[in-house]
């Protein structure tokens, strides 16, 4: 599917998807830009409650926090990212509810499923800089040493994080039906908290869930050091057929939510 796109002097010749991620790329970049206090103040919150965890805990817990803090901070590294890539769709598309240009991505030529997508992966290259910026300081503050091997880690947490995508894909349809559900969806973001905290390796059907088996090949890879051709073909296979049922069936719900709003009247109603 394409649409219309001119260049200056041109004459109009058709866009397809490549236009599409550049200019949603593009419109990320001017916000993240334009209004860098929101950026900003989002990795000073991160770091508070890290402070908060790492310290506290320090006063409670002692020597037994210091023996565990490697694990919790790649824990809260992909917990930043897995909020990010959550919320990108689902608070997006319920600030478009609000604002009343909803239709607008409803109307494009390319459909609103693949644009809502795009938006959450840029989103998630955005949340990328910032949870490795928040990374760099939980390291700096705390003194710990990880194996930082980038291929590994980007590799593993970007399929990681694509489980939560779909997750986020099926609460933007549910916002689009229902609207006022924010509260339900926050809630979701804490549970992430216990799939990344799952023993994925002791119960195994664990595995199967968002995030549970990407947090422990991160675990591994960054304070174990291991790489990603250590893993076994079936660890890695397990990772890719997670995050793409996961995203498969997150965008089918959203699918479906978005085409019964349009049924029932009510996508632009708020």
């Amino acid at each position: 599917m394409t649409a219309r796109h001119t260049d200056a002097g041109d004459a109009p010749r058709n866009a397809g998807y490549y236009h599409l991620s550049k200019a949603v790329l593009y419109r990320e970049y001017l916000i993240f830009v334009r209004y860098p206090a929101n950026a900003i103040g989002g990795i000073i919150v991160a770091l508070f409650f890290f402070g908060v965890l790492f310290y506290g805990g320090q006063m409670v817990a002692g020597q037994a926090l210091t023996d565990s803090i490697e694990g919790i901070i790649v824990g809260y590294f992909l917990w930043t990212l897995s909020v990010g890539a959550y919320s990108s769709i689902s608070n997006d598309i319920g600030s478009e509810v609000q604002w009343g240009t909803l239709e607008r991505h409803v109307m494009t030529p390319f459909g609103f499923a693949p644009v809502a997508l795009l938006k959450g992966v840029a989103k998630i290259v955005r949340t990328f800089i910032t949870s490795t910026i928040i990374l760099a300081v939980m390291i700096g503050i705390t003194g710990t040493t990880l194996e930082l091997h980038l291929f590994t880690i980007v590799v593993i947490a970007t399929l990681s994080i694509v489980s939560v995508l779909g997750l986020g894909l099926a609460a933007g349809g549910v916002t689009v039906l229902y609207k006022q559900i924010g509260n339900w969806l926050n809630l979701l973001q804490f549970g992430f908290i216990v799939l990344i905290s799952a023993p994925a390796f002791d119960l195994g059907w664990l595995q199967f869930l968002p995030l549970a088996h990407g947090s422990a090949l991160l675990q591994r890879a960054m304070i174990d050091g291991i790489r990603l051709w250590e893993f076994t073909p079936a660890e890695i296979a397990l990772l890719v057929g997670v995050a793409a049922g996961y995203l498969v069936l997150g965008y089918a719900v959203f699918q479906y939510a978005t085409r019964r709003a349009r049924r029932l009247g009510v996508l632009g109603d708020y």
